[in-house]
């Protein structure tokens, strides 16, 4: 399909982008180079009256990509997350973008949900309300489970939805391989990859059953972290293109005014919304990566409910102890342990001066710890990390940056609860109890049953390669010699390693 019939699809939106006045922002935060300048102002100029109009309030970028419908307005929040490909400017910009579809009706949610769950809608539901929220790919309805009286929220994709952003996409492929051609130099920017990236999260947000999976496994790991609720998963009532939960009754978390009245106190939920990220990050590399007001309620008793489970961000264990002992340097202003963890880690390449390197930290950091301790920013630390780690030639890594984005947003909830909050004070216990389980003789324990786990799946296999390293003779040619030789150094190895651990593991 990403073939020249998309030509049409690029000139639409090439004249959208010149009539809205977007053309310049965008050339200028990918600094295009002249080639692909001349070919885009080609494309879009001469066809200017074809460009949706979009609504005047709205940035040029922002009226632009709104005006041409739901998988541009995708790809503009999902570049918010990437300003390693479109710049801070233009980032904070997308940023904001919202959804400003209209919704589709209720008896089409009704078709989508006979058609999906095998019953008709009625059967099913006692109630269906109109839409309370609509997005660019699905929209909200409030509904009652006619067999238990339950109040539940129904969401359900946009009818043709797939269809259309296979159709986007496909023009979205064929733009970057014509920029690819039309300027080489252009293929910094990974066009290619950009839009790899944009599929996959599309393609598993198209598939409600993959965000049931994310909410299910969100609430097994917080399950036990006071003060936070996730609306319960209704698998019987959810399917690839309807996913029904829990209905989330609350105070929006960033109605200042309702909160207040309802009595709550916005001291407490400022610490408690950044805590649990932290924990979420550090502690189980599993976190809700749209953590904005609009997804977050205050209930009756005070507990934080988070929904919406679209984007959730996933990091390693061995980068949260990384990352947790890079920002504890920082809270204990040691940068020249903060720059040896980055060259322990491969972070920066061994060739770097690591003196150098602790002295731009310092730079970075000593500004901030002058500041006024309810000014410190977590995020604009991490925004600075980033920009002298990427002077060091450290390569970029997209999961962190999601991190460096969520940071953002929670600390900028946190504030508008409590502009007084004193991030490093809130952040402290958090990130000292992580560094003390992960990194202390209990994190190293767990270490070595793990290790003894995964040599034990090895086992069965030990004596035949250790019977092949012994039996391994002269007269075989010298390639296959040093090839049994490897074999044979690796089964020593590992029967060393097993029977280490074996030794141990009673001791753990």
């Amino acid at each position: 399909m990403r073939g020249p019939h998309n030509i049409f699809r690029l000139i639409r939106t090439g004249a959208t982008l010149e009539r809205t006045g977007a053309m310049n922002d965008v050339l200028d935060a990918f600094d295009a180079p002249p080639s692909l300048r001349i070919a885009a102002k080609a494309l879009g100029w001469p066809f200017k009256w074809l460009g949706f109009r979009g609504d005047p309030s709205l940035p040029p970028v922002t009226r632009a990509l709104t005006a041409m419908g739901p998988a541009y307005i995708k790809f503009g929040q999902i570049l918010s997350t990437r300003p390693d490909v479109v710049g801070d400017d233009l980032a904070l910009q997308l940023r904001v973008l919202q959804d400003k579809l209209p919704p589709f009706t209720v008896a089409a949610a009704r078709a989508s949900i006979t058609q999906a769950l095998g019953r008709p809608a009625d059967e099913i539901f006692s109630e269906i309300s109109a839409p309370v929220a609509a997005a660019s790919i699905a929209q909200v309805h409030k509904a009652r489970v006619r067999d238990t009286g339950e109040t539940v929220a129904v969401k359900v994709l946009r009818p043709g939805i797939e269809r259309a952003f296979r159709q986007d996409i496909d023009a979205f492929y064929f733009a970057a391989r014509a920029i690819s051609l039309i300027a080489p130099s252009a293929r910094r920017l990974r066009p290619m990859e950009v839009i790899r990236h944009f599929e996959g999260v599309v393609m598993g947000e198209l598939d409600l059953r993959l965000e049931s999976a994310a909410a299910s496994e969100f609430a097994a790991n917080t399950k036990d972290d006071e003060g936070f609720q996730l609306p319960e998963i209704k698998w019987h009532l959810s399917d690839r293109r309807v996913m029904t939960m829990g209905w989330a009754e609350g105070v929006p978390l960033g109605d200042n005014a309702a909160l207040d009245a309802a009595g709550h106190d916005r001291v407490a939920l400022s610490e408690r919304v950044l805590q649990l990220f932290l924990n979420h990050a550090l502690r189980d590399g599993y976190f809700h990566a749209d953590m904005h007001p609009g997804n977050l309620k205050v209930a009756a008793n005070g507990d934080i409910i988070a929904y919406d489970f679209g984007i959730m961000g996933h990091i390693d264990e061995y980068t949260r102890r990384v990352y947790a002992e890079i920002l504890f340097g920082f809270i204990r202003r040691d940068y020249r342990r903060v720059a040896k963890v980055h060259f322990e880690a491969g972070y920066v390449p061994a060739d770097r001066d690591v003196e150098e390197f602790a002295r731009a930290l310092r730079a970075v950091g000593e500004p901030i710890f002058g500041m006024d301790a309810t000014r410190i920013s977590m995020a604009k630390l991490l925004a600075y990390l980033f920009e002298v780690t990427e002077r060091f030639g450290m390569e970029t890594r997209t999961e962190l940056i999601l991190l460096q984005r969520t940071m953002v947003v929670v600390e900028g909830v946190a504030r508008a609860l409590n502009p007084r909050m004193n991030i490093w004070e809130v952040a402290h216990p958090i990130v000292e109890d992580y560094i003390r389980g992960s990194l202390g003789p209990r994190a190293f324990a767990g270490d070595l049953a793990r290790t003894a786990q995964v040599l034990a799946r090895f086992g069965p296999r030990l004596p035949a390669l250790v019977e092949a390293a012994l039996l391994s003779h002269t007269e075989e040619p010298p390639q296959d010699r040093r090839r049994q030789g490897r074999w044979g150094y690796l089964a020593v190895g590992l029967l060393a390693g097993f029977v280490t651990a074996a030794a141990l593991l009673p001791l753990i």
